[in-house]
């Protein structure tokens, strides 16, 4: 349903084969319906299925990352994910994995099913890596099935054997070469060859020191021609010496002559290297008749190594953009949170600018999100992020976001984006939209995602505005999810009327004159065009006399919604550090209560050691009193009558100072159990929703999750607590994915 077009592609990194991307490949099934490679051009996919390409070593993985298309069906999609996901962790975690480096077994799998074929040495040694890089696959996986289940699941078809490697090191040697030993008989022929090399070595120097000590050799001495040994003879003197010109020099100053005695000798070898091929070729035609059995296991092979070969080099792509495996909804939809063009990133990490990340969520309440705002604000590159990512994550590839993002599956994919116009086909950018439009009709449900940027422009502002409003609304009843950027009202009139539509602005700051390219949903966004035009050195004279032209009403309008916005971004500042501020109070106000409770805790415990120290003295002095009371020579009964008193009100008291302690310990624990909130600690995952203890009324979600801390989004603020310092509140949607 959609019109191919002549735009230019953005610059890219080259392919490395530099064929045009296919229409149809066998690995494509359960595709994303109506996609087109006009999608793929507007949201600059082409150029990450390039990028991919170029971390591809084999022509068949290249082949198939330059025609990478979207899919829809979820479990596939999921399932290369994950894959991916693992490979990445095997290269960030250091687990010790063998490199995906080898060469196709396409040549070798067609010659194997012709009967009477003959592998040559190439072929022989490329199995042998292959199946070499199996077993090590095989041995890494050992012990790691359950943290790399993907992968352990691709090399189902395989095991580990040395049923390949055996034979074929039999035959060839660590250089790929065939060994001497390889038959009894290629053992005899190489003997020979070395004996009448020796013979012809001699034989060569006897002449070559007698010619010159006789002068006539030139300067160069000697040669090769026809892989023979030559004397380099001046023309001079060639008729001097016996044996064959094989040749002269450009100049004709040097005769190359074979001494008479090797040309027996080297025909001799010539004979022998003939017996040496043939001799080979036997052994290379039983070698392959041995392994022709195991063509299935050489089959699984190449499956084997060309998906890992895609799955790293998809994983190389998500390292170097920070990419990573959100959580995926059942249902379409998307929660994309500190979302990245993963293109305008890399561009800004080059030139060392800072790329400002976008908050975009889309769900079945709030399914059309309306963008405006001023020109180079950054709202087509929010409405480009949503697509590119979406359009990555459908393909099987780990996108940039926050891990704590969520996004759905759509059976659609829907673009109108840039301006379009076709010279050839004489058609207009207005017209180009239409008809694109009218595509978009044919198709568009419930799980489509609309991306239409300049909604409604190319036309006459009041009666193209008109007709857009129109479509927006039948596109807003089928149900669609969308993006949509415009400067007409009376579509951002239309949004805030409609229940599951809402409008966004990007912030601008009218002070510095500077986009600030942050999402804001909620009001409709000024365009700001005269600030704009102050930004590109319109002069403030022609800016006054366009306000002129135009109702005073519109210009009061435009003023207020910038004055709206500028407020709400101010309001947001301040509440972000407002938020700050409290949230560093409550974790400040908590370690100041837990530092108090040990300086108490410390004083009484100095407090009990002070008066045991003090008893201790009191029954000191009592007990030298006693000793001082009494005398060997008498009864004393007097002073034990005493000491028996003492000892028991002594007890007495210890029995009952014992009975209120164990009382006061009880009625405190009972207290204590009473009074004790309920943190449930152990029941906070990514996405809880959890508050600060000791009064913490602010409520935040979980975004990062360690041992002993967490990552808490309060508002747009994050911060890291320890676990010990939070409450749990309830399970948010990640939370119930990560249990389940």
């Amino acid at each position: 349903p959609f019109m191919s077009s002549s735009t230019n592609k953005s610059q890219g990194i080259p392919s490395k084969s530099g064929r045009k991307p296919k229409k149809v490949h066998r690995w494509e099934s359960q595709e994303l319906g109506a996609f087109d490679e006009q999608v793929a051009e507007d949201l600059e996919f082409d150029i990450v299925r390039e990028m991919l390409a170029h971390h591809c070593n084999g022509p068949t993985a290249t082949e198939r990352a330059e025609n990478l298309r979207p899919m829809r069906a979820r479990k596939r999609i999921v399932r290369e994910l994950e894959e991916c996901a693992e490979w990445v962790k095997i290269k960030t975690e250091g687990i010790r994995f063998p490199a995906i480096h080898f060469e196709e077994l396409t040549r070798e799998i067609e010659l194997l099913k012709v009967r009477g074929s003959v592998l040559d040495e190439p072929g022989f040694n490329r199995i042998l890596m292959a199946s070499r890089l199996a077993n090590e696959l095989i041995e890494a996986l050992d012990g790691q099935t359950d943290d790399l289940p993907r992968i352990a699941h691709l090399l189902r078809n395989i095991y580990a054997t040395s049923d390949l490697i055996k034979p074929i090191e039999a035959v060839f040697d660590d250089r790929g070469q065939v060994r001497s030993d390889a038959s009894n008989h290629l053992v005899r022929i190489r003997e020979d060859m070395v004996r009448v090399r020796r013979s012809i070595s001699r034989n060569f120097q006897r002449v070559l020191k007698s010619l010159l000590e006789k002068g006539w050799l030139s300067d160069i001495k000697e040669g090769f021609v026809s892989e023979r040994r030559v004397l380099a003879v001046n023309s001079t003197h060639k008729r001097k010496v016996p044996g064959t010109a094989m040749g002269t020099s450009k100049t004709g100053a040097i005769t190359f002559i074979e001494p008479a005695s090797n040309v027996p000798l080297n025909f001799e070898m010539e004979m022998l290297r003939d017996d040496e091929r043939k001799e080979i070729q036997r052994i290379l035609r039983d070698l392959t008749q041995g392994i022709r059995k195991y063509l299935p296991l050489i089959r699984a092979y190449q499956v084997l190594l060309v998906e890992l070969d895609f799955i790293q080099a998809k994983s190389k792509l998500a390292i170097a953009l920070n990419a990573t495996l959100p959580g995926l909804r059942r249902k379409p939809g998307c929660h994309l949170i500190e979302a990245y063009h993963p293109l305008l990133k890399l561009t800004n990490d080059s030139s060392g600018q800072h790329t400002e990340p976008q908050t975009v969520e889309l769900r079945a309440d709030r399914r059309m999100l309306v963008i405006s705002g001023p020109n180079a604000g950054g709202k087509s590159i929010t409405l480009k992020t949503v697509g590119l990512l979406q359009l990555m994550l459908q393909s099987g590839l780990l996108v940039p976001v926050n891990s704590s993002s969520e996004m759905g599956i759509y059976d659609a994919l829907l673009t109108d984006i840039g301006d379009n116009q076709s010279i050839e086909n004489q058609l207009s950018t207005y017209s180009y939209r239409l008809k694109r439009m009218r595509g978009f009709l044919t198709v568009v449900g419930p799980t489509s995602l609309l991306l239409l940027d300049e909604f409604g422009t190319g036309s006459d502002p009041e009666l193209g505005g008109a007709l857009a409003e129109v479509f927006f609304e039948e596109l807003y009843e089928r149900g669609a999810f969308g993006v949509i950027t415009t400067h007409y009202a009376n579509i951002k009139t239309r949004a805030a009327a409609l229940e599951q539509a809402l409008n966004g602005s990007m912030r601008f700051d009218r002070e510095s004159l500077e986009p600030l390219y942050k999402l804001d949903v909620g009001p409709p966004g000024s365009s700001f065009t005269f600030e704009v035009a102050q930004i590109n050195g319109i002069p403030k004279t022609l800016i006054q006399r366009a306000k002129g032209k135009l109702d005073v009403r519109k210009v009061k309008l435009d003023e207020l919604i910038g004055d709206l916005q500028k407020e709400k971004a101010t309001l947001s500042r301040l509440t972000d550090r407002q938020l700050k501020q409290e949230v560093e109070f409550k974790r400040l106000k908590a370690d100041l209560k837990e530092q108090q409770g040990a300086l108490e805790e410390r004083a009484e415990t100095q407090h009990h050691i002070a008066e045991e120290q003090n008893n201790a003295l009191n029954k000191g002095r009592k007990l030298q009193q006693w000793i001082d009371r009494y005398k060997a020579e008498s009864n004393n009964k007097d002073l034990l009558e005493d000491i028996r008193k003492y000892l028991a009100v002594e007890r007495s008291k210890r029995d009952d100072a014992a009975k209120r302690t164990a009382a006061k310990r009880k009625a405190s624990k009972a207290r204590q159990q009473k009074k004790r909130p309920k943190h449930h600690v152990d029941r906070i995952r990514v996405g809880s929703i959890v508050r600060l203890r000791n009064g913490g009324s602010e409520r935040g979600e979980v975004i990062e999750l360690t041992t002993l801390a967490a990552t808490v989004l309060f508002g747009t603020f994050k911060t890291k607590v320890e676990l010990n310092k939070l409450s749990w509140v309830a399970d948010g949607a990640n939370a119930r994915r990560s249990k389940s």
